[in-house]
């Protein structure tokens, strides 16, 4: 039999080593970020072109490298690192397997230049598809600037996979945060399509914090800190009221590397129980410092999945933390099921002395004598004269009592009528309505029952109505008393000026938005004013997150996220009024039977169905 294994070419075997390093433009922003602020950058800048897709640059000034490690950098397997297995349970810096320089090449059109702080001239660096296109000296400054263009040009399947410009700017401005919250002694700038996204400089970390989620994050913020022999926990959680219905701003880091982990997550959850609803998530930004032994963060390519060796003995230590710092600074509400607030003594007779009580006692009273003045109190002795009373009976003569009773009803028992009416129409006089477990709606049909679930259906009324607001541009806006004024951070005003245009078709006026400031006069009907903020941060979500980007147009899935975000919830009680008008409503959309997320809005149950189970 002949041989049939054989070894991989180089460039081959870099593209599936890239293919587990490099997933997207966040990805490589990442690595690169890594190595700056591996190479002690005080100053690091990222520009960002087409979302990462045409070109990601980052410039800093580190320590730079020799020509030699330049031209090593990028083959396989080359760190300076580690120099045995037993140095991967001591790291103390972001890369360490020397693959991402040379995942990224396989990949992509690489351009490096580079200078060591003693040397006078630096080295240029071209590369293709790990292929070294020109290697010569040249002149730049001190450390290290790696421009990535054309990411995945040899592999167009995986190019294609890529989501459109604004999700991929999202996630790398994830990446962005995450290597700027973790190091906010280093300056940091970022740029997209010229413009100056963030300008971060040198501060401490809740300033850090605040610059880069706006300042409105500054009053939600309670920092955390507590020491042990397993770890070293700091950092800050938000208030329980801040909650947020999606996963916002939530932040682990084990030793200065973000990681994700759902244990240690659901601990900071349980510390929230009792605080924050259901669902709703609470931000945090937790930095843990623990042992480098203790840990194992070579199991996973991105290396945002640690393992941990007492994993149960740092989830209660966290839990207990995040509470204590709950409780010590007001936040947690202090609740006493043992005290009976009926002998709490009332604040106005806090001060004042008890009285004897004084009892009264008619001296000259007689039970036996009946004629005694003394005998009858104060309430009877003036007796008011009886004289009238024949009134009472005036008018009830013989001949006027028959009358008198001629318009009398009397009480019956309630006609029963059928289950099924035989009449279809759905106007106020033939439907009856009943609401179940404050989810369902449930009427009768001609061939039996139907069931509606309420929230879904308001969400196609709502969505209809607000797409034809958009289509046919017959704005209906409500205009508040006072001007509303709300804060953004940077990357959220940058979401509300590209959807200005179409929310200013659905009834939002926006006076002026400038720095981090919003100020809104006007707002559709149907949005409270109370509801205003926590509609626009719904809409900023989905919006970053890309919410059905493939083949829906902006105002589309402006429209959905709104109709999801003011439509009734489960849990709400509708009066009957309230459960026909959306039963019509509902059946005069155009399309009824389905959500605007494609979701079923009613079954039936035929007549048929439901006289088998009487069989």
């Amino acid at each position: 039999m002949a041989d049939i294994i054989q070894l991989l070419p180089d460039h081959v075997a870099n593209q599936i080593a890239a293919g587990e390093v490099v997933q997207r433009p966040a990805s490589v922003v990442k690595e690169l970020l890594e190595n700056a602020i591996d190479a002690n950058a005080g100053c690091i800048k990222l520009i960002v072109k087409d979302g990462g897709k045409t070109l990601i640059q980052v410039v800093d000034d580190g320590i730079g490298m020799s020509t030699t490690d330049a031209r090593l950098s990028f083959e396989r397997h080359a760190t300076s690192k580690i120099r045995n297995a037993e140095d991967l349970f001591s790291l103390n810096t972001k890369g360490f397997r020397g693959e991402a320089l040379a995942s990224i090449a396989a990949i992509a059109h690489v351009e490096m230049q580079t200078r060591p702080h003693e040397e006078e001239l630096g080295t240029a660096l071209k590369i293709a598809g790990s292929k070294v296109l020109s290697q010569e000296v040249c002149s730049s400054p001190e450390g290290t600037s790696i421009a990535v263009k054309n990411l995945f040009f040899n592999i167009p399947a995986r190019r294609n996979f890529l989501k459109s410009d604004q999700v991929e700017l999202r996630h790398i401005t994830d990446e962005f945060h995450r290597v700027a919250l973790a190091h906010p002694g280093v300056q940091l700038h970022f740029y997209h399509n010229g413009n100056e996204l963030f300008n971060l400089p040198k501060v401490k970390q809740r300033r850090r914090i605040v610059n880069i989620f706006g300042v409105r994050m500054d009053e939600k913020l309670v920092p955390v800190e507590e020491e042990t022999q397993v770890a070293r926990i700091g950092g800050y959680i938000c208030k329980p009221q801040f909650a947020k219905k999606s996963r916002g701003e939530q932040f682990f880091f084990v030793n200065n590397r973000f990681i994700k982990s759902p244990y240690l997550h659901h601990a900071v959850v349980a510390a929230f129980e009792g605080l924050i609803k259901p669902d709703t998530f609470p931000g945090y930004f937790l930095f843990l410092e623990v042992d480098p032994s203790s840990i194992d963060i070579n199991i996973h390519p991105t290396k945002t999945e640690i393992k941990f060796n007492d994993e149960h003995s740092l989830y209660a230590i966290l839990r207990a933390t995040v509470k204590h710092s709950l409780g010590q600074f007001s936040v947690s509400p202090v609740l006493d099921f043992e005290r009976d607030q009926n002998l709490d003594t009332p604040y106005a007779f806090k001060d004042k002395q008890a009285s004897q009580p004084r009892v009264s006692v008619d001296a000259g009273f007689n039970p036996f004598k009946t004629d005694s003045s003394s005998f009858q109190s104060a309430a009877f002795r003036e007796k008011k004269s009886a004289k009238g009373w024949e009134n009472m009976y005036v008018g009830l003569e013989s001949g006027q009592k028959e009358q008198a009773f001629s318009s009398v009803q009397f009480e019956s028992d309630p006609s029963s009528t059928a289950l099924f009416e035989a009449d279809t129409d759905l106007s106020e006089s033939a439907v009856t309505t009943l609401q179940i477990r404050r989810k369902y709606i449930l009427t009768t049909i001609k061939s039996g029952l139907l069931i509606i679930d309420q929230g879904r259906a308001h969400q196609r009324v709502l969505y209809e109505r607000f797409l034809r607001s958009i289509t046919v541009k017959e704005t209906v806006s409500q205009q508040l008393l006072f001007p509303l004024v709300l804060s953004f951070s940077k990357p959220e005003i940058s979401v509300i000026n590209e959807i200005r245009e179409p929310l200013s078709q659905l009834g939002f006026i926006f006076d002026t938005v400038e720095g981090e400031d919003v100020r809104i006069s006007g707002v559709p009907p149907m949005v409270p004013e109370s509801e205003i903020g926590i509609v626009l941060d719904q809409l900023i979500s989905d919006w970053q997150d890309g919410i059905n980007e493939s083949g829906f147009s902006q105002s589309d899935i402006l429209c959905k996220t709104l109709a999801k975000t003011l439509a009734v919830k489960t849990g709400e009680l509708l009066d009957n009024n309230s459960q026909l008008a959306l039963v019509n409503d509902l059946f005069g959309c155009k399309e009824s039977k389905v959500s605007p997320f494609n979701k079923p809005i009613f079954v039936t149950i035929p007549e048929s169905d439901i006289d088998k189970k009487f069989i």
